[in-house]
């Protein structure tokens, strides 16, 4: 539907904002800070490795690939973090996103705010539901698979979990967390199975939901358009590798008496390691950037519980929360976009502006 015209006031067109200069040395700065907590990450997972197997007494040796590429892991992680909220936007993002989120007086005005939005931001991510149903199952297949592999993975592979036998024959096992007992089970039973197949079921709900996006960049046109085939393929098609190699060794044992089993468990093993050294610089890198937003979305929704609207000031719309705005603007101070009052406006508004802008000084040069 098209908008009604309107006779406004004619306003100049916001001036071109020139790239945002960096300070001799801050990117030497930068990289040196990024590369120092990478390390220091680094260190302390290799210590608590060490520390969490018993000094390497539960560590399991053939799974050597895996800890290392988390180390990898670890420092790419914090490398690219720090390098993130090393950008103005991305700093005030996580001081306001973070301080909300840990803020006592937010907790005491709304003390089930925080839980809420894990849940719905996080965990089911709901507002992907808006976009498309089906992407919603798809995201949340992903999703919900891959955390249960990395559950599973990431402390089996590093020795913090370990199964033994509970006598010298039998179906018994125990489960120990750092040498403790936790739990003991039946392999024979539903609870032995799920222990030994987990993985089988992450595989299970990673395919399909990997298999349904990737279908979605080969025909949806809006897709094609702008992806990129490392940045938006690469991760689908790893986590495909990565679960029918991993469901194809359980068949292997299964059915097939191990046949085939060494090449493909090399074949797992370089395409797990390979993703967990790409994480950090793909896509996948916005599961870390994921919980400044939740905090984000705290910081906002305490502003509306105070009823700290912004009103737009051409139409007297509402806009957003007022705090969110100021900081929006701050921001683009910070990258030296010297048109940051045009936050004050709704989008309506700016639309309406920018035409009345065209008609004024550009339109007027073709007569």
């Amino acid at each position: 539907m098209s908008e009604p015209t309107e006779t406004v006031d004619s306003a100049p067109p916001p001036p071109e904002a020139a790239p945002p200069q960096n300070p001799p040395g801050e990117g030497q700065s930068v990289t040196a800070r990024a590369t120092l907590a990478g390390a220091v990450v680094s260190l302390l997972l290799i210590l608590a490795i060490v520390l969490g197997s018993r000094f390497l007494r539960d560590f399991d040796s053939a799974l050597l690939p895996y800890a290392v590429a988390t180390v990898f892991l670890a420092f790419g992680v914090a490398y690219r973090y720090t390098v993130w909220v090393s950008a103005p936007g991305a700093r005030r993002l996580f001081h306001k996103g973070f301080g909300s989120f840990f803020s006592a007086e937010n907790f005491k005005k709304a003390p089930t705010a925080l839980p809420r939005m894990i849940a719905t931001y996080l965990g089911f991510q709901t507002f992907l539901g808006a976009r498309s149903r089906s992407r919603w199952i798809a995201h949340q297949l992903i999703f919900w698979g891959c955390l249960l592999a990395a559950v599973i993975t990431f402390p089996l592979t590093w020795g913090w979990f370990t199964f033994t036998a509970d006598s010298g024959s039998g179906p018994g096992y125990d489960m120990r967390i750092w040498g403790f007992k936790v739990l003991g089970f039946d392999s024979l039973n539903i609870v032995g199975w799920l222990m030994f197949h987990g993985l089988d079921v992450a595989a299970v709900l990673v395919i399909p939901g990997a298999c349904y996006f990737l279908w979605r960049r080969m025909k949806d046109r809006g897709a094609i358009t702008g992806q990129r085939f490392a940045y938006d393929l690469l991760p689908l098609i790893c986590l495909i590798v990565i679960s029918v190699t991993g469901l194809l060794l359980t068949f292997s044992s299964i059915f097939l008496r191990g046949g085939g089993y060494e090449f493909l468990a090399v074949l797992h093993m370089v395409s797990v390691v390979f993703t967990l050294i790409y994480l950090p610089f793909g896509k996948f890198f916005h599961i870390v950037q994921r919980p400044a937003a939740v905090g984000m979305q705290l910081f906002k929704y305490s502003a509306r519980q105070d009823e700290q609207i912004f009103t737009c000031k051409r139409c007297g719309e509402p806009v957003d929360t007022a705090p969110y705005v100021e900081n929006l603007r701050g921001t683009m101070r910070d990258l030296k976009l010297d048109f940051d009052s045009w936050a004050e406006y709704c989008p309506r508004c700016k639309r309406v502006l920018r035409g009345s802008a065209y008609l004024t000084h550009v339109k007027k040069g073709f007569k």
